[in-house]
């Protein structure tokens, strides 16, 4: 995965947002590189988080936000009762389980995203209350919004996994790169 994405790489708009987001899931994907299943359940800082649940929100948080820009149905209901198991890789659930699932969703994402008409094109918000009453927005907006979210976990899982073993973001870099050529 690119920590870098070229300009020469995406071709247009489309290509350069999913790049962009395919760039910052690769950060998260690599936070759990070479980790056990237990490993990526611990949570070793101040925080709540741990890596499989890190990993596991984002891929359920692209799902839904697919399926909002759709209208359709969330296929994983959550809401305040059960929101924190977004967080937790469940009994049954594991690292690679949860990374063929976002896997999935990845596929769909970029898939519905070059098929919209217009990136201009807009879907409405859920009823929230930290949206506006009736609003809508823009496919464009919805991969900066997951841009957005994927980056900000990614950082997460950066500071969760040298809390767990001392790797850094650069070292996971040069594993993945040594793993890919061997």
């Amino acid at each position: 995965m690119p920590t870098h994405v070229p300009a020469e790489a995406h071709g247009d708009e489309r290509g350069a947002l999913l790049a962009f987001l395919e760039a910052q899931r690769g950060g998260l994907r690599r936070a759990v590189l070479g980790l056990t299943d237990e490993q990526a359940k611990e949570r070793p800082s101040a925080s709540e988080l741990s890596l499989g649940g890190l990993v596991k929100h984002v891929a359920e948080v692209e799902q839904r936000w697919l399926e909002i820009a759709q209208q359709r149905e969330h296929s994983v209901p959550r809401d305040q009762s059960n929101w924190h198991l977004s967080f937790r890789l469940q009994d049954g659930e594991t690292v690679a389980g949860m990374l063929a699932f976002w896997d999935g969703v990845a596929a769909e994402t970029e898939k519905f995203v070059r098929a919209v008409p217009s990136l201009d094109d807009t879907f409405p918000l859920p009823p929230a209350p930290w949206f506006p009453k009736d609003a809508r927005q823009s496919m464009r907006w919805l991969v900066l919004h997951l841009i957005e979210e994927v980056a900000r976990h990614a950082g997460h899982a950066d500071i969760v996994r040298e809390s767990l073993d001392g790797k850094t973001a650069f070292a996971l870099v040069d594993e993945e790169r040594t793993a890919q050529e061997g």
